[in-house]
């Protein structure tokens, strides 16, 4: 058996498209401009096609599609080198976008990137074989850490994320550990960044940093990706 299945996503012109996959590495192997406008892009064992649609709205796509990978690590260095080559900057907001590097709760380690036509590749490398998501913690901060994360990473449902956090550090009675507070505050300043806030965003990176500096050494391996994605934001 030889099947293969290849994404046929939508877009409102293909040049920005294009051009934006070249910066990733990708190589054009075929386009056409009429009697419909088509290409197709290539890296390696990803292939991706694509379609014109004059009355396509980029902003209100849900398209999307899965990508697995043994080395998610090296292509998220990769892809975020390409973009900050090509755009000057890193996008983490907007269109085309690039996520963090995260350990999910459901058996993998991915990141979203979002292209200029809406379309959202999730790149994963699996950590599990079961694909289940994880229950929720029981305790307080680690299970708003699970729902915001969720909601931020996984749906993009970014003011609901925010909500989450919120609720979780506005609590009077409980306080969460150091680790616990770096990766929300983290994730809070992230979700800000993404939604334009950028006084909730530079508290929430104050408080963060104060917080880094708190932690020791077994800590701070245990919140690498967190205390990487802070310095990423502070940048």
């Amino acid at each position: 058996m030889g099947e293969t299945v290849v994404p046929i996503l939508p877009c409102r012109t293909l040049q920005p498209l294009l051009d934006f996959y070249t910066s990733l590495g990708f190589e054009v192997t075929f386009q056409q401009k009429s009697p419909n406008p088509y290409a197709v892009v290539q890296r390696g064992g990803i292939q991706l096609q694509f379609f014109g649609m004059r009355q396509y709205e980029p902003t209100e796509s849900y398209s999307t599609c899965a990508i697995r990978t043994d080395d998610v690590d090296g292509l998220h260095e990769t892809f975020r080198s390409g973009l900050k080559t090509a755009y000057g900057r890193v996008p983490t907001r907007g269109l085309p976008r690039i996520g963090p590097l995260k350990d999910t709760s459901y058996g993998t380690r991915q990141f979203l990137l979002t292209d200029p036509g809406g379309n959202c590749l999730r790149i994963a490398q699996p950590t599990s074989e079961d694909p289940h998501h994880r229950p929720a913690p029981k305790e307080t901060f680690a299970r708003a850490l699970h729902h915001a994360s969720l909601f931020a990473d996984s749906r993009e449902d970014l003011v609901g994320a925010a909500k989450v956090i919120d609720r979780a550090l506005g609590l009077p009675d409980e306080r969460p550990t150091p680790v616990q507070l770096l990766r929300l505050l983290v994730l809070r300043a992230d979700v800000a960044g993404r939604l334009g806030d950028a006084e909730t965003a530079a508290s929430a990176l104050a408080e963060a940093t104060a917080t880094a500096g708190q932690l020791g050494a077994e800590e701070r391996e245990a919140v690498s990706d967190d205390l990487e994605r802070l310095e990423e934001l502070l940048r």
